[in-house]
């Protein structure tokens, strides 16, 4: 058997930026175990893997070591796929996934992604991320991650995570941010748990994100940047209970599985 893999820098405007995820089109699911073993073998923060059906497409996203629910910039890459180099014909595409409905409207060079919103709630910090940062987080709240609101943006670019520490949590992972002089605000994730210390651009970050600096800042569209070593721009808009999430791909590379 042979498998189309394509590699694409999501959030990116040049290769070697953004967060590269593997892109895998499939006429028909493969085993989750082979599914599994393909992403930790690319050894990306993600691998999507996607079938047709109907006029719509189902997603899935694996790390090296678990399936996830809910990922933003493997999405951006096979809207990209799908666009750029399969001739996807439609001004938009359906995703169905493990968290609803998702779609990617294309708009110049830009890619907008339409995701549901995960609702925030106030949380005490947990012993294990008082553990895992030597700076205290000022607010902390809880969704399908922990967000930490910290003090100013030099806590966020200097922060040292104990990743190890990190494992212990009772979430998926962990969002820090504050404001930014520059940008509405900015962010880090990590998510040891699952396989990534830290991701360079994580999309579904931004559906928790949104709601909280919506609220601190009292404004819908926002222009931020995930300041990890490489870095990501992305735009977002609050809509009622979704979000748009948008920002722009490039391909790196597109080669062949040997199954």
């Amino acid at each position: 058997m042979h498998l189309k893999l394509y590699q694409i820098d999501a959030f990116a405007k040049k290769i070697f930026e953004g967060n590269p995820a593997a892109v895998c089109p499939l006429d028909s699911w493969l085993d989750d175990e082979l599914m599994q073993k393909i992403a930790m073998e690319n050894n990306l923060c993600e691998t999507a893997f996607f079938v047709k059906e109907g006029e719509r497409y189902h997603i899935r996203w694996f790390t090296p070591i678990a399936e996830v629910d809910m990922c933003g910039h493997a999405t951006l890459a096979s809207a990209f796929v799908l666009f750029e180099i399969l001739n996807y014909p439609n001004d938009e595409i359906v995703f169905d996934s493990k968290s609803g409905e998702l779609r990617v409207k294309k708009e110049h060079d830009k890619f907008i992604m339409d995701f549901p919103a995960q609702e925030i709630a106030a949380s005490a910090v947990p012993y294990a991320l008082t553990e895992a940062f030597e700076i205290q987080p000022k607010e902390c709240y809880k969704s399908m991650d922990y967000l930490l609101v910290f003090e100013n943006e030099e806590d966020i670019l200097n922060l040292k995570p104990n990743f190890q520490k990190l494992k212990n949590i009772d979430a998926r992972g962990v969002i820090i941010t504050s404001k930014s002089k520059e940008y509405d605000f900015v962010c880090r994730f990590f998510a040891p748990k699952i396989g990534i210390d830290e991701d360079p651009v994580t999309g579904a970050a931004f559906t928790q994100l949104v709601l909280y600096w919506s609220k601190v800042l009292d404004k819908k569209e926002f222009r931020a940047k995930q300041v990890s070593k490489r870095g990501g721009e992305v735009f977002c808009k609050l809509h009622g209970l979704r979000v748009e999430i948008a920002g722009y791909g490039v391909k790196y590379l597109e080669g062949v599985v040997e199954l």
